[in-house]
């Protein structure tokens, strides 16, 4: 049986691991398919740097978020 704060301490570790990862692939595969994109058509920069970054702010505040719920565990 696991102590309490064991418990907690691997629900943080879990919920900031989990929370990291995924925006992070998310974050990589934004910025891979719109440097694929303007490699393929550069004339496409200025239209996509909006919309790519503000994919990656969201991803990245998903982040964000399992930060601020690892914190309040």
């Amino acid at each position: 049986m696991l102590e309490p704060e064991v418990a907690k301490l691997l629900a943080k570790a879990f919920t900031i691991a989990v929370g990291g990862i995924f925006p992070a692939l998310a974050i990589g595969k934004t910025a891979s398919k719109a440097m694929e994109s303007i490699g393929r058509n550069p004339e496409s920069a200025d239209k996509l740097f909006v919309p790519l970054l503000l994919g990656m702010a969201f991803a990245e505040a998903i982040a964000i978020y399992a930060l601020v719920v690892t914190f309040t565990l």
